[in-house]
């Protein structure tokens, strides 16, 4: 048997069980239809409304130097900076995160986090897929990534929305979209990307202008035209080719001609004191367009923060990088609790894999710099949903591995899938035709629901 949607036994406002599909086996599955199957989990996820905001720290941020300082370890482990208090009890960060200090009963750090392997593409496939499968001897994807199975499943929260957005793009240690991408659910399930810089004067959106001379109406025309070939061309289309390009037609559309999507999309209309505080920088103006695309119905957004593999450099590195990450992230909460969206936006901060707790001698290229390191991380969780106020795991007093509740990256999607309203066991097929569930175990993080 296929358990294809087998959690929490609750029912949703609309009075839908999430054991509604229980157990179909495979015939039945086929008798349903995947399309089916999907409508129906659609149904149920568009019921808790909630939205995500992935901000993804490309290259391995370091949680001794973010969010599990060690100020009593040996000196070549505790780094450079010491803890700061914040406004819940107990939680201590970096001093460099004075905006986010304010703020922390907003969000939650898991600093157990670990799946022990140091190699960026495995672990970004596995942070962004759930599951195993590349290396960097073999970068190819294996599994889609957890925003294309969101689109596919929930949909836009907002009838004409994309449901997966990158800012500026999607990219996961240089691979574009890299594991951000839909692999076997389809092509058309990868982020629509934003390109350029949100922090620059003149900066638009690819495919929200229209081209040179073509009008809507035009556009309206040679819409029309092209229906009148399609049932000529999928009569011949094996490899459903016409399917996809249906689809990327049909956003693109849909895009350009949508007021609605134009305007959250126009960062031009916000307050000038509020771009200032989320940081006129790229990271910034990209964070403050996830919220406005949050808030105009976007269901899931990630937002790139690229450079964080610091062999060498760590103190200048992270006194450039971290005080972004501050005003950005510090303001988003700020935000979104002010808007009324902290409530339904799930904000999450994390990268493929740390950084080494012992620092290394520079590697001959300047000051010391931390390396690779699989075995003890961390990962922000705020909104949606999600307790704020709570610290998750810890680990030794090097910083080395999880003492206290282990947490995998499994276990981090499954709370992601959860604050969605999405069974993770909701399965597809893959390019074999077997059926493949979103990720490969994994259990909601209790503490923080």
């Amino acid at each position: 048997m296929l358990r294809v949607d087998a959690g929490d036994p609750c029912t949703y406002c609309d009075g839908m069980s999430r054991r509604s599909f229980v157990q179909l086996g495979v015939a039945g599955m086929a008798s349903l239809g995947l399309p089916g199957l999907l409508q129906a989990r659609q149904q149920s996820a568009k019921a808790r409304d909630t939205r995500v905001i992935l901000i993804w720290l490309d290259g391995g941020p370091s949680h001794m130097d973010l969010y599990d300082l060690k100020p009593e370890a040996p000196a070549e482990y505790r780094g450079f900076w010491h803890p700061m208090k914040t406004n819940v009890a107990g939680m201590q960060i970096s001093e460099l995160f004075p905006r986010q200090a304010k703020v922390a009963d907003k969000f939650s750090i898991v600093r157990s986090l670990y799946h022990d392997n140091g190699d960026h593409f495995a672990g970004a496939h596995v942070m962004l897929t759930g599951r195993w499968g590349a290396t960097g001897s073999d970068t190819t994807g294996r599994s889609p990534g957890i925003g294309s199975i969101v689109a596919r499943t929930a949909g836009a929260r907002t009838s004409g929305m994309p449901a997966y957005v990158a800012v500026p793009y999607g990219s996961s240690v240089g691979l574009r979209p890299g594991y951000f991408g839909a692999n076997y659910i389809g092509q058309h399930f990868d982020p629509f990307e934003t390109d350029g810089d949100p922090n620059s004067k003149d900066f638009q959106v690819r495919n929200l202008k229209l081209p040179g001379g073509l009008t809507i109406d035009r556009m309206g025309d040679r819409r029309s035209l092209q229906k009148s070939f399609d049932t000529l061309r999928k009569d011949v289309d094996i490899s459903h080719t016409f399917d996809a390009m249906d689809h990327f037609e049909k956003q693109a559309y849909e895009l350009v001609t949508s007021a609605e999507v134009r305007k959250a999309f126009d960062l031009s209309s916000e307050d000038e004191k509020l771009r200032e505080r989320y940081g006129r920088h790229n990271w910034g103006q990209s964070t403050l367009l996830a919220r406005r695309l949050a808030e105009a119905g976007v269901t899931f957004t990630t937002v790139h923060y690229g450079g964080w593999d610091h062999h060498w450099d760590l103190k200048a590195g992270m006194e450039n990088l971290l005080p972004k990450v501050d005003a950005a992230v510090g303001t988003l909460f700020e935000d979104l609790a002010a808007r009324g969206l902290w409530e339904k936006t799930l904000v999450v901060l994390c990268g493929e894999f740390s950084r080494t707790p012992r620092m290394n001698d520079g590697s001959g290229r300047g000051t010391p710099g931390r390396d690779h390191w699989g075995n003890s991380m961390f990962c922000l969780l705020g909104g949606g949903g999600v307790k704020g106020g709570v610290v998750v795991g810890s680990t030794d007093a090097k910083g080395e591995a999880p003492i206290e509740r282990p947490i995998t990256p499994q276990d981090i999607h499954a709370t992601i899938y959860h604050a969605l309203g999405i069974d993770p066991s909701i399965a597809f097929l893959n390019h074999q035709g077997r059926p493949v569930a979103a990720i490969d175990g994994g259990t909601p993080i209790r503490e923080l629901l």
